[in-house]
């Protein structure tokens, strides 16, 4: 007795549903992302047991007024834009790695402050701190 054979069908995978699907989340991702350049200045915070400071790494000390008037170690510098500052910094130095204290009185424009930043970050200073005073309590 002969049967008769079945066909077999072909198994086909429609795969356009999955690939709908990754386009969409590929749209998602692109739409949502963000692409925001993180500043370039990084600020060490000085970690330490003790309160003294190695001699041979003294750190240099910016200091500005409440009119935004700059000092390097206690020199007051005759003008006040980034040049003078950046070249003040290098005659102070030319170790990369000696620790930048910025000091700012807290009535001091913004803008020297950021100055100050940005001559530090042009010459290339890796250990930048910025004291602050502790808040008195009442």
């Amino acid at each position: 007795m002969r049967f008769r054979r079945s066909r077999q069908e072909e198994v086909n995978v429609n795969i356009t549903p999955l690939i709908d699907v990754v386009f969409l989340l590929l749209i998602f991702f692109m739409v949502t992302t963000t692409f925001t350049r993180e500043t370039q200045l990084q600020i060490n915070l000085p970690e330490s047991q003790s309160q003294r400071v190695a001699e041979d790494n003294k750190p240099i000390e910016i200091l500005i007024d409440r009119v935004g008037t700059y000092a390097i170690n206690d020199k007051v510098l005759i003008k006040q834009d980034v040049e003078s500052l950046k070249r003040a910094l290098k005659e102070m130095t030319a170790d990369l790695s000696t620790p930048i204290v910025i000091t700012s009185d807290a009535d001091a424009p913004h803008q020297a402050f950021i100055t100050a930043l940005d001559a530090v970050a042009q010459i290339g200073f890796s250990k930048v701190s910025i004291t602050t005073q502790a808040e008195e309590s009442n």
